[in-house]
Order: C-alpha cells, then structure tokens, then sequence
C-alpha cells in the first residue's frame, strides 16, 4: 500500500471520529496521529464512551470488524494504530 493511501486512511479517520463525535473545536490536520486517543489531555477528549461511537463507525465506514474488547484496546490506541489495522482488514 502507498504512502498516500495510508494517509488518506488517517484523514479519513480523523473524519469518522470528528463526526461521530460531533467534535466542533479541532481540525484533522491538528491531530497528532501518533499521540494515544485516550490518555488524559488527548486532543479529542475521549472516554471509554465514546470508544463505542468510534468502533461502530469505524466498523460501518470501513468495512471491518473490531472482534473483542482486547482487540479494541490495541487497535484504538491512536490514529496509527486504527489506520495499520483498517489497512490490514483490507489486505486480508
């Protein structure tokens, strides 16, 4: 996969959770793609929640399955993390 198709995943990412969560204040291009989602002081002010907002977009926009809570802990760790595992949904 290219550079540029990764990246797109990212933004588009970014996308899916902005309006999921109906975010006003934060532009994708100011996310930190590596930084944790869900840490204290994260950029978009995430809780446990909101995780379920996410997976179940994510899933619908993309096409993939988040199987367990386990798998879901890694894979919504940051932007990264959900790009890598949207990418390898995709290739498998």
């Amino acid at each position: 996969m290219a550079a540029t198709d990764i990246q797109q995943i990212k933004q588009e990412v970014k996308e899916v959770i902005i309006k999921a969560l109906n975010i006003k204040n934060i532009e994708p291009d100011k996310i930190d793609d590596s930084a944790p989602l869900f840490a204290p002081g994260n950029a978009f002010g995430l809780d446990s929640v909101d995780a379920i907002d996410i997976i179940m977009r994510v899933q619908s926009h993309f096409n993939v399955r988040i199987d367990d809570q386990n798998q879901a802990r890694d894979v919504l760790e940051s932007i990264d993390t959900l790009a890598a595992f949207i990418v390898r949904q995709r290739s498998a």
